[in-house]
């Protein structure tokens, strides 16, 4: 069995008299890799902070395993001044100097994971991109070879093929007695990592085994489960409290334990803890632009010797739903501002449509004032805001986007990372526009409001652009690819990110002719059968329903098992065997329809023969 690295136990942490963990527990064994969830501004970063000892818990106590070692990798990594990313590194990274083998043993592991992550080690850290710093304190982090490793947020700034060198490497590193804590709102790095998803909600951690995918079944039976027992409280309480005030029946001697009970439900309702809000978005497509949004012929693009773009042929009619797609420094913010006729190409021609109302995420947040409150953000000099031909109070169209009253009135300086993504689409979605651009809009974002932004760009009837790299959103928003693949070519394809996955052109595949494909033989003319059900099919026919039945039962059982408290303390092979049980169960049970369905089919034409 699995050694315990470090555990919680009745952990209180609050900030003014907002608390963030609330008798929190958690225990984290070797080998594990949780993903860490939660709402922007719930506390992740404080818990991995109290984890590595830089926070001290108000009450409750953490047990650390005898010499754990810890390292703790945070949103925005700072390097001190060098000449390059490698010196700046070891000047950061405490390796023991005073032995000279060690030192040089070390450093060579850090030269090790520099190299797997693709990084310019000899790089200026002052002018190197923020996705290039951030690879090279990723490998810093592993180069320390600590038994638990605690990311915070480590996919912002990094590219998608970075992302993929990144889940390789997690999955190589932690295993066995090392283990893993990393919050990130990208879903399906955490289908790819995560042994575990823990979730952090209103001060109280959560635990469900398996990848963010089971979670969401998980949270999805759970929810509905908690909706039904919160329906059934209400109902209950709402009858006693008519109850009390009858008045003189209630003061009868006979009813005081009735009394009590009421107050304990007013006790028990007033503690109650109610899921915080959503986020409420809506997008005001204005006036339809033109069929023809942006027409390309022949455009080539170069910045010195580095071609950008070379040579391309593109359309973007009205409705088109895009997504550039390429690692960071390949063109692709090039390519939207020559998409809106912001940047001339050095040849080719650029052809614009007509009443084109532009909105733009700027990647940068370089439109956002920071002296400025929240509300003259969105509404400079006004309380009002106009919102698809609706009038709507500034503070009440910025609750749409979790900002409370007092938090309107912030300065801009105060938001998080989070909070200024929510505020520059606030903004955004303020303007009539029938072209949206949105350039990495998903950094910061928590996944509730990711989810919600997918829906409301599937609601959205202008045309997108879209540049990301958390692939999930790209799957569920976009219908085209324009992808770059090297040297200046741009190729698209239909889809999303998992298509253009697919059927991309593979660097070996480029040159390759095409092979020809396989002929296929004509099959042999079969004898008629006897469609008539044998014995054994009747009685397997007969029993079906009930084997169905109890397989559906079963599924039902397992999940309610997953989602109770404390299963996570389960032996790993119970709870291994359990999560594989429960993946082949919908496979069977749709093997078990089908066969059912042919049974039957099969009895219908034997009975018409008849």
């Amino acid at each position: 069995m699995a050694n315990t690295l470090f555990t919680l136990k009745n952990a209180y942490l609050a900030y003014g008299d907002c608390p963030l963990l609330d008798n929190a527990e958690l225990s984290v064994q070797e080998g594990e890799r949780i993903g860490l969830i939660g709402r922007n501004g719930t506390g992740k970063s404080s818990l991995l902070q109290t984890i590595a000892g830089r926070t001290k818990l108000d009450d409750g106590e953490i047990q650390r395993k005898d010499g754990l070692k810890v390292v703790l990798l945070p949103q925005e990594p700072e390097l001190p001044l060098a000449p390059t990313l490698r010196e700046s590194l070891l000047a950061a990274s405490g390796f023991d100097r005073s032995d000279d083998r060690r030192f040089w043993q070390q450093a060579a592991k850090l030269d090790s994971y520099l190299e797997r992550l693709k990084v310019a080690s000899d790089a200026d850290p002052a002018t190197a991109s923020g996705g290039e710093r951030k690879k090279a304190a990723i490998a810093l982090a592993f180069a320390k070879e600590p038994d638990l490793l605690l990311l915070d947020e480590p996919t912002n700034h990094l590219d998608i093929t970075t992302i993929s060198l990144l889940e390789d490497l997690i999955r190589d590193v932690c295993r066995n007695s090392k283990a893993l804590v990393v919050i990130t709102h990208d879903r399906a790095f955490l289908d790819s990592v995560a042994t575990r998803i823990v979730e952090l909600d209103r001060g109280i951690l959560r635990s469900y085994p398996g990848n963010f995918a089971e979670y969401e079944r998980h949270k999805d039976y759970e929810l509905k489960i908690e909706e039904t027992t919160r329906r059934k409280f209400d109902k209950f309480w709402a009858q006693e409290e008519v109850w009390i005030r009858r008045g003189i029946e209630a003061r009868r001697t006979r009813n005081e334990g009735r009394v009590r009970r009421l107050e304990r439900l007013r006790r028990e309702r007033e503690a109650r803890r109610d899921r915080i809000g959503h986020v409420n978005m809506s997008i005001d497509t204005g006036e339809k632009s033109g069929k023809l949004v942006a027409e390309l012929k022949g455009v080539s693009k170069s910045f010195g010797e580095k071609n950008i773009i070379r040579g391309l042929d593109f359309t973007l009619m009205r409705g088109d739903r895009l997504g550039l797609i390429g690692p960071n420094g390949a063109g692709k913010s090039t390519l939207i501002k020559i998409l809106l006729g912001e940047l001339q190409p050095d040849s080719g021609t650029v052809r614009l449509g007509t009443n084109l109302h532009v909105a733009y995420f700027d990647q940068l947040r370089a439109k956002l004032d920071l002296n400025k409150t929240v509300a003259d953000t969105i509404a400079p000099g006004s309380e009002w805001v106009e919102v698809g031909g609706v009038k709507k109070h500034v503070k009440s169209y910025l609750n749409d986007f979790l900002f409370s009253p007092r938090r309107a009135d912030s300065p801009v300086s105060a938001l998080s990372g989070g909070e200024r993504n929510r505020l520059l689409l606030a903004r955004l979605f303020a303007l009539p526009a029938n072209l949206l651009v949105l350039d990495e809009p998903t950094n910061d974002l928590d996944i509730d409001s990711l989810e919600l932004l997918e829906q409301v760009l599937e609601d959205y009837s202008g045309t997108l652009i879209l540049v990301s790299h958390d692939r999930r959103f790209l799957d569920n928003t976009v219908t085209q690819v324009l992808a770059a693949e090297g040297n200046g070519e741009w190729h698209e394809y239909v889809g999303g990110y998992s298509d253009w996955l697919k059927y991309r052109r593979k660097p070996e595949e480029k040159s390759a002719p095409a092979e020809p494909a396989p002929r296929l033989q004509s099959p042999r003319p079969q004898r008629a059968r006897s469609v008539k059900l044998s014995y054994k099919e009747e009685k397997e026919l007969a029993g079906l329903p009930k084997e169905i039945e109890a397989l559906e039962a079963e599924q039902q059982s397992l999940l309610e098992a997953m989602a109770s408290p404390g299963y996570h303390e389960k032996p790993v092979s119970e709870i291994k065997a359990n999560r594989e049980r429960l993946d082949a169960l919908p496979g069977i049970l749709e093997e078990r329809y089908a066969r059912w369905e042919a049974l039957e089919e099969k009895r219908e034409i034997a009975e018409k023969k008849a």
